[in-house]
C-alpha cells in the first residue's frame, strides 16, 4: 500500500533551512517552543555576563567586595581609595571588555557567515595586520608612543587595508566573491606583516611598545579614551544584526539567495563595513586579542544552530562575558602582577575549540 506523499517543504529565506508546511503555508509547530529556548538561553547568558561584569569590578590584585562596589557606583567617594579604584581603573577596563568583546564576537559571526568558512576570524580580511601596521608606523616612525596618540592610527590602518581588500576581491565579472575576498585578505595581510616586521626589528623603541600592544590588553584604560571607541562599536554591532537575515539567505548561495530576494551585493557591502568597523576598533582599542571571534561563534552556533539571528545576538552577550572571565582570571593567576587578556583568551580558546571541532554539529554552516 503506497505511502500519503509528504508535506511540502519550502525554503524558509529567514534561516535558510527546509521548513515543512501545511496548506496554510504555516511553519512547524515546535518553532514557537525553540524560540522560547533560544530566548532562555539567551537571557542565562546576559546573567553570566552580569556575574562577569560584577567579577571583573570587584576582583583584582586587591579584592573588593560586591556591596563596596555597588556603593562605588551609585554614591561614589572621592576620598575613599576603594571607590577610587573601581570607578578610575576597573569601570573603564570591564567597558572596554563588554564592547571589545562584543565587538570581535559578532565580526567573527559575519565573517564566518559572510565567506561561508567556520574557520575564518576578524584577521582574515586584514584588518589586524593593517592596524598592527598602522601602530607600528606611528612608533616606529612617527615617534609615537602613548595609546591616544597611536590608535587612531590603527582603526585608520584597518580601514585603510579592509578597502583595498575589497577593491582587489571585486576586480572581475564576478564581483566580490568570499573566495576572493579571503585571498585578498590573506595576500594584503602577509605584506603588511613584512612591512611591520622590518620597522620592529629596526627600532627598539617600536618593539618595546609593539611586544605590549600586539598580546592584548584591556587594562589601563580612562572613560577618554572609550568615548570614540563606544559609538563606533554599537554602529557596527547594529550594522552587523541588520544583516543577518540576509546573511541566512546567502549561506544558500548566491543565486538561490537572489531567487530569495536578498540583495547579495549590498549585503557584501554592508558586512564588509561591518567587519571593518568592529574588528578596526577593538584592535585599536585592546590590540589584536586571539579567539573571541574564532571560537565564540562556534560555541553559539553549537546551541542555536545556523541561523544568523541568533549567532549574532547571542555572541554578542557571550563574546563580553569569556573576554571579561579571561580577564578576571589573568589578574589572579600569576602570584604578582597579572596576565594579559590575550594570551588568557589563546590558552583557553585552543582546547576548547578543539574540542568543539572535533564535534560533528559544531560547525553548522
Amino acid at each position: 500500500m503506497s505511502q500519503p506523499p509528504a508535506a511540502p517543504a519550502t525554503l524558509d529565506p529567514a534561516d535558510g533551512t527546509d521548513v515543512p508546511t501545511s496548506g496554510a503555508g504555516k511553519r512547524s509547530s515546535d518553532s514557537p517552543h525553540r524560540t522560547a529556548v533560544l530566548a532562555t538561553g539567551l537571557l542565562v547568558a546576559t546573567l553570566i555576563l552580569a556575574a562577569a561584569a560584577i567579577a571583573s569590578l570587584a576582583v583584582g590584585n586587591r579584592a573588593i567586595d560586591p556591596v563596596t562596589v555597588l556603593h562605588a557606583l551609585f554614591s561614589y567617594d572621592h576620598d575613599n581609595p576603594l571607590h577610587l579604584m573601581v570607578v578610575e581603573l576597573r569601570v573603564p577596563r570591564t567597558l572596554l571588555g563588554v564592547l571589545v568583546g562584543a565587538a570581535l564576537a559578532v565580526c567573527g559571526g559575519l565573517i564566518q557567515a559572510f565567506t561561508r568558512n567556520p574557520l575564518a576570524d576578524p584577521g582574515i580580511l586584514g584588518v589586524n595586520a593593517g592596524a598592527s601596521f598602522a601602530v607600528t608606523f606611528a612608533v616606529g616612525v612617527l615617534g609615537l608612543t602613548t595609546p591616544g596618540a597611536y590608535v587612531p592610527f590603527a582603526l585608520a590602518g584597518a580601514f585603510v587595508l579592509t578597502l583595498l581588500v575589497y577593491v582587489l576581491g571585486s576586480v572581475g565579472s564576478s564581483g566580490a566573491t568570499p573566495m576572493k575576498l579571503t585571498l585578498a585578505g590573506v595576500a594584503l595581510g602577509a605584506a603588511c606583516t613584512g612591512f611591520t616586521t622590518a620597522i620592529v626589528l629596526r627600532d627598539e623603541g617600536s618593539l618595546q611598545v609593539m611586544r605590549f600592544w600586539s598580546v592584548g590588553s584591556i587594562g589601563g584604560r580612562t572613560l577618554d579614551q572609550l568615548v570614540w571607541a563606544a559609538p563606533l562599536i554599537v554602529v557596527g554591532l547594529l550594522i552587523g544584526l541588520a544583516c543577518a537575515r540576509s546573511l541566512n539567505a546567502l549561506t544558500l548561495g548566491d543565486d538561490l539567495a537572489q531567487a530569495l530576494g536578498a540583495r547579495v551585493r549590498s549585503t557584501r557591502v554592508w558586512v564588509v563595513v561591518a567587519v571593518t568597523i568592529l574588528a578596526g576598533t577593538g584592535v585599536a582599542a585592546a590590540g589584536p586579542i586571539a579567539f573571541v571571534g574564532l571560537m565564540i561563534p562556534h560555541v553559539v552556533r553549537w546551541f542555536t544552530g545556523p541561523d544568523q539571528r541568533w549567532v549574532l545576538s547571542t555572541s554578542m552577550v557571550v563574546g563580553p562575558a569569556f573576554l571579561l572571565l579571561a580577564d578576571v582570571l589573568g589578574r589572579i593567576v600569576l602570584p604578582s602582577g597579572e596576565l594579559r587578556v590575550g594570551i588568557v583568551t589563546a590558552l583557553l580558546g585552543a582546547p576548547i575549540l578543539i574540542m568543539l571541532v572535533r564535534r560533528k554539529r559544531v560547525s553548522g554552516l
